[in-house]
């Protein structure tokens, strides 16, 4: 649980610095150069991910709650959603000018549907820290800066922005799957 705890704070201490420091994020930039500093940052969001999957699979924590029977459908409906809502913050159509936070919502979409079929420590941990970061992530933001809706693209946009979800979403079954974990076989 050690190392999982430490990802997951690593990951936040990483992601809030800038919100919550930006004197010294700023002195940072100025210091090493703001490539580098990404580049830093970055690291560290790659270390305390690391981190997060070797806790979350070399744990074995106790049952927390038992899920309830069904939740699996939803599960997968929610993280279709959640895979298009992370898509949505890069996308060009017209869906990613209605939401302000579209990636942050994704986690948090992500975060509920997997504590949806997984009751053990580490999954109340590490999916229920992430929600409460994206939740915290978007009040921090709200506060620091006025959003300024985006012109909207060609709907072309958002066909691609379906088409390469529904690609990212076999590709993560197919992760879980190999993984030995069957998105379609919990909770049913």
């Amino acid at each position: 649980m050690t190392t999982l705890l430490i990802g997951l704070l690593l990951w936040i201490a990483a992601h809030f610095f800038k919100r919550v420091m930006p004197s010294a994020r700023a002195a940072m930039d100025a210091r090493m150069g703001a490539g580098p500093a990404r580049g830093v940052m970055s690291v560290l969001i790659l270390l305390s991910v690391v981190l997060m999957i070797l806790g979350y699979r070399g744990h074995e924590a106790a049952q927390v709650y038992a899920p309830m029977a069904g939740m699996g459908h939803l599960n997968n409906l929610l993280m279709i959603i959640s895979v298009v809502l992370f898509g949505m913050s890069g996308s060009k159509g017209r869906l990613g000018t209605k939401l302000r936070h579209p990636m942050l919502l994704g986690v948090l979409v992500w975060a509920f549907a997997h504590l949806l079929v997984n009751g053990d420590m580490a999954s109340v941990v590490l999916f229920g820290g992430m929600g409460v970061w994206a939740v915290m992530q978007i009040m921090l933001i709200n506060a620091q800066e006025v959003w300024e809706r985006p012109a909207p693209g060609p709907a072309s946009g958002d066909v691609k922005l379906f088409i390469i979800s529904a690609v990212v979403f076999v590709v993560i079954v197919s992760i879980h799957m190999g993984l030995g974990y069957n998105p379609f076989l919990g909770s049913y």
